[in-house]
């Protein structure tokens, strides 16, 4: 898989999609990063690549012209056309199944807006989605990105040690994850619950569903609900 990051702060997203598994990923050729300046794309003498809104207003709007530049520039030599998604609070909630039907696409290109946004009409014209990490405004798309290259980049092949270290994990399933207990056994009078340390894997697996359905039911009962109600589907 391919993922090009357009933005005006492409050593902020080089620095973290080099760490941790990401960047172990990278550094496999599971994946491939392009983090790409916006400006390199203007034609403006002073590498601006944004301008005042029209019917004014406060801040600045980025321009189409410079953004369209750097989609074509990213697609060029493409064998099909990138999917591109702009990281915007307008858009969809990120899910797990989100990230997991992105995970399938081989070349995606993630624009990261600034200032007021972007302009509408290069919005109608190369994105095909607006994505948010949340109901609340960052001042730039740059950490929504990072999120949704991480997110994605777990779940190829090869990334992680197995399958089985994400389909156990918050979401996957529908449901939250089940406490994880390591050593030492006792901890300032808190004891890791027996049954994992009986070596029964039936009655370690029922009861890390049980609790994966308990915690559920407190923490996020909107997701048992849901969760519930694909389980009475035929």
């Amino acid at each position: 898989m391919r993922i090009d990051i357009l933005t005006l702060f492409p050593e902020m997203c080089e620095r973290v999609l080099s760490e941790s598994i990401v960047g172990r990923a990278a550094a496999k050729g599971i994946v491939t990063f392009g983090c790409h300046n916006i400006r390199d794309y203007t034609l403006d003498k002073h590498n601006r690549v944004d301008d005042a809104p029209y019917g004014g207003g406060m801040g600045m709007v980025m321009q189409a012209e410079p953004i369209d530049r750097a989609i074509q520039a990213v697609s060029k030599g493409c064998e099909e056309r990138p999917y591109v998604i702009y990281l915007s609070p307008q858009g969809k909630t990120l899910t797990q199944q989100k990230a997991l039907e992105l995970s399938h696409m081989k070349h995606l290109v993630l624009l990261c807006g600034h200032y007021e946004g972007v302009d509408e009409r290069v919005l109608e014209q190369d994105v095909d989605e607006e994505l948010s990490i949340g109901d609340y405004v960052l001042t730039g798309g740059e950490l929504p990105a990072l999120v949704l290259a991480d997110c994605i980049t777990r779940l190829l092949p090869g990334a992680l040690s197995d399958a089985i270290c994400f389909e156990e994990e918050s979401h996957f399933s529908g449901l939250l994850e089940y406490p994880q207990y390591t050593r030492p056994v006792e901890w300032n009078g808190r004891r890791v619950p027996d049954v994992l340390l009986s070596g029964h894997h039936a009655n370690i697996s029922a009861w890390r569903h049980e609790q994966a359905l308990e915690r559920t039911r407190q923490k996020r009962p909107d997701l048992f609900e849901k969760y519930q109600e694909t389980e009475k589907k035929p």
